[in-house]
């Protein structure tokens, strides 16, 4: 039986936003079970809490954004890619601007500031989402589907018009702490050197480099260092893809398929599992129930 988790201790650092380019300061705090993760934006005159649900995602253009009332906070996917690899189920995100910090692009850093502060297991059980019948979500070429599996799977599909993406697939057939540090969470965000005009004049990436992008001209990829995997692209969908899944608030039995993804179509299999709540069970002390999410996903 999964135990929840918090930290052990307190954790801060000081990082750039991708897109805004300002300096943003986060603090990692532990929370009492049931808590799950919360946002908190300290920047503004009263604080304003900001729950990891799916009812809060106001965007997902570039990145996933989570608001409440005229507060928001950008990019949170990479956090939240981290605390669901390491298995963390409640903290309270204390952050001091609108976006979060990008780091170096991927979930790296932020697995080495969790693991910095410890993890502390709890007393209450994790409850775990167990899959009962396939869903999925068609977007023209861009497909996504979970169907029933012991534990997370993944298999994920990029396909790029570029000479140094092309077709690319990964598979994971179990999805633990540590494959998700070896393998997903130094995987890092990417874009293409034609866009950048573009998302300068919209105000967006002011803070990208080549110290947290991977960038690609016409032909191949432009950082000095090259990829870390020559699959790194797919790579990060999937810690994507990990950060979306997280804003369910619970463990997933169920094997995820996706084609050409992305944040919006990631957001669309969640609201399709919320639609049909007989497609699936809800999991606590190892007790099988049929059970309503909305109490964990909606604001209280």
């Amino acid at each position: 039986m999964r135990k929840q988790q918090t930290l052990a201790v307190r954790v801060s650092c000081m990082g750039t936003g991708l897109h805004s380019g300002a300096p943003v300061r986060l603090e990692l705090a532990p929370a009492r079970e049931g808590t799950g993760i919360v946002f908190v934006r300290t920047d503004r005159t009263h604080a304003v809490t900001i729950p990891a649900r799916p009812s809060g995602v106001t965007s997902t253009r570039l990145a996933t954004t989570l608001g409440s009332g005229d507060a928001s906070v950008a990019t949170v996917e990479h956090l939240l890619a981290a605390l669901y690899g390491l298995g963390i189920d409640n903290v309270r995100i204390s952050v001091a601007g609108p976006e979060l910090p990008v780091m170096d692009g991927s979930a790296a850093s932020f697995v080495y500031l969790l693991r910095s502060a410890g993890i502390r297991v709890q007393r209450e059980p994790r409850a775990v989402l167990r899959v009962l019948e396939p869903i999925e979500v068609d977007e023209g070429d861009r497909r996504i589907r979970i169907e029933p599996a012991r534990g997370l799977r993944i298999s994920y599909t990029v396909d790029f018009a570029h000479p140094a993406i092309g077709r690319q697939e990964l598979r994971l057939d179990s999805l633990d702490a540590r494959r998700f540090e070896t393998e997903v969470s130094s995987a890092r965000t990417f874009g293409f050197l034609q866009d950048v005009r573009a998302l300068w004049n919209a105000g967006l990436a002011q803070g990208g480099s080549l110290h947290n992008t991977v960038l690609l001209d016409e032909s191949r990829v432009m950082n000095e260092g090259g990829l870390r995997w020559p699959d790194e692209f797919v790579r990060h969908k999937v810690l994507d893809l990990l950060g979306d899944l997280a804003l369910l608030g619970v463990a997933i039995d169920g094997h995820v398929k996706v084609e050409c993804g992305g944040h919006a179509l990631h957001h669309r299999l969640v609201a399709a599992l919320l639609g049909r709540p007989q497609a699936w069970r809800l999991r606590e002390a190892g007790v099988a129930r049929a059970r309503d999410l909305a109490p964990l996903l909606t604001p209280a």
